[in-house]
């Protein structure tokens, strides 16, 4: 992937960095938000909203309230603290991260807005993706009201084959965290697509003991014509640029289980 900058629109600009370092992204990205907060705040100006695409290098990174006893242990990946919302994660290579440096109060969404249309963009695309499976298993993916992410669930028909289903949670497949600042946001999703899942082992992933996690090439063949990693992540751009355009609406929550 290599490292560009092209506007969608006039309100959104698209970043790709590829074999990004964490602390010098994150020093960017607040940089830019701290920039943006400053133009709005002294000449009223609104300036496009940014997502950045990125292909991190190997990194363990706590979230602002993370407890350090959800390392396991401890291995050659750094492990930064930084300032978003959630536990410990990891990012690297064959993972899909997205950061969302969006103008919340211009675009009319709340908190909870972004959080749904990043896990409903999530939703739309690895649905879309899992109809490509090569199997006849019926898998879908769906946000949980109780823990922020995105989760692989398999609906398996009942033993006497009525109509009834039984619904099995595989583990999660994407997570998110946020950090709101004066009506921005940054940081964002990483969607685990075709890489190597050893690495969330030496952690509590978002802070679940024993939540396993999935990636998507497992469920789907991703070097193929029909679906590949770049389609894959253009087909997530595509959504949440719609959605920020206001042309995808948000869908009500699902209840609380």
């Amino acid at each position: 992937m290599q490292n560009y900058t092209h506007p969608t629109s006039d309100t959104l600009i698209i970043r790709s960095l590829s074999k990004a370092d964490y602390v010098a992204t994150h020093e960017a990205m607040l940089a830019r938000t701290l920039e943006r907060i400053e133009l709005k705040k002294q000449h009223t100006q609104r300036t496009p909203d940014e997502l950045w695409i990125v292909d991190h290098n190997d990194v363990y990174t706590l979230g602002q309230a993370s407890k350090k006893e959800h390392i396991l242990q401890h291995t050659n990946t750094p492990i930064i603290q930084t300032d978003r919302g959630g536990q410990v994660t990891w990012h690297g290579s064959g993972q899909l991260v997205l950061y969302w440096l969006f103008d919340l109060d211009s675009l009319g969404w709340s908190v909870r807005n972004l959080v749904s249309h990043a896990e409903q963009a999530l939703e739309d695309v690895l649905n879309d993706c899992l109809a490509f499976m090569d199997s006849q298993d019926n898998i879908s993916a769906h946000a949980r009201r109780d823990a922020p992410g995105v989760y692989l669930y398999s609906h398996m028909p009942d033993s006497d084959h009525t109509i009834k289903r039984e619904t099995i949670m595989l583990g999660k497949i994407a997570s998110l965290g946020f950090k709101i600042k004066r009506g921005f946001s940054y940081h964002g999703i990483a969607l685990n697509l075709n890489c190597d899942l050893s690495a969330f082992n030496a952690i509590n992933p978002c802070g679940y003991a024993g939540m396993q996690m999935l990636r998507l090439a497992d469920f789907v063949t991703m070097d193929t014509d029909s679906l590949s990693y770049e389609q894959a992540t253009q087909k997530l751009i595509d959504n949440i640029a719609k959605r920020h355009a206001g042309f995808i609406e948000l869908r009500p929550l699902a209840p609380k289980t």
